[in-house]
């Protein structure tokens, strides 16, 4: 699975209809995506709605991009729980419909110590998929220190870890440290200097809307095309920064629906986003010929 790890892996959104999920949608996404070389697709994360799901929904849907993609590239399904049981359970689901991989965040709200949160994983990692940590105190409320990270890269099953601390701090630790664990960022803004250090690639929000310009900056910058690297950073930047105006993943979906690619339907407690931010995103978006 190491080898599968690397390049940009897009979070993808879950478009909606008011009746459930929108699969026509849905399914015209992947296949853009992969058109796009994206490198793999993310279901179920934070920019899926995950906490909004159905029981029912999430397996739905983990299910159908399986089936979508076709084996054409890695799918790592979301499959975390700040409940232990309910985790494994996800976890043994993504695993019999043939996900390659999950993505588990770490206990919210529980704030769990650092041995429950090893002792989560190790029990995640019984069910023998290969599992992707994701590190964002901001939404957990606790993060995993140097030493935890010490400790899980002992555990067979996991393999890389989305960093998204919102700093470069713990990333280049591990990098320096040499780890077993791939790093892969977890922060749109911090992929190209990541990679610059050796980070593997990026579980990205926004290659949902510029798949090929993310793919385009992952290349350049592992074939040491620095330069040419560095310029497309800054002029993504001002699309990575519009979509986190608000909370993730409003602003996605409203560049979405400006490229008519769905509604722009949220599930409350989000909601879409104010007509200042939808304004500057069509903008955006425009100036980087996205609409």
């Amino acid at each position: 699975m190491h080898d599968l790890l690397h390049g940009v892996f897009t979070a993808i959104v879950t478009p909606f209809r008011d009746d459930g999920v929108d699969w026509g949608s849905f399914e015209r996404l992947i296949g853009d995506q992969i058109d796009a070389g994206i490198h793999g697709i993310v279901p179920c994360g934070t920019t899926g709605e995950s906490a909004t799901l159905s029981v029912d929904e999430h397996d739905q849907i983990i299910n159908f991009t399986v089936e979508t993609v076709a084996r054409r590239v890695p799918v790592i399904a979301g499959a975390g729980s700040n409940s232990t049981v309910e985790a494994v359970s996800r976890t043994k689901h993504a695993r019999d419909v043939g996900a390659d991989a999950v993505l588990h965040i770490l206990p919210y709200y529980n704030r769990p110590s650092q041995n429950g949160i090893v002792r989560h994983f190790e029990e995640i990692a019984a069910v023998g998929l290969p599992i992707v940590v994701y590190n964002i105190p901001s939404r957990t409320g606790v993060g995993l220190t140097v030493e935890s990270y010490r400790r899980l890269a002992q555990i067979p099953e996991i393999v890389a870890t989305k960093e998204a601390t919102g700093t470069l701090e713990m990333s280049e630790t591990l990098l320096a440290e040499g780890r077993q664990l791939h790093v892969l960022s977890g922060d749109d803004a911090l992929t190209f200097p990541l990679l610059c250090l050796g980070g593997h690639g990026v579980v990205s929000v926004t290659s949902n809307v510029a798949p090929r310009a993310m793919v385009e900056l992952y290349d350049l910058t592992v074939e040491g095309k620095i330069s040419q690297a560095r310029e497309l950073h800054f002029r993504l930047l001002p699309l990575i920064k519009a979509l986190f105006l608000e909370c993730n993943p409003g602003p996605v979906k409203a560049a979405l629906a400006s490229q008519g690619k769905l509604e722009e339907i949220l599930r409350l407690p989000m909601i879409p986003v104010s007509d200042e931010t939808r304004t500057y995103l069509r903008q955006v978006l425009s100036d980087l010929g996205l609409v």
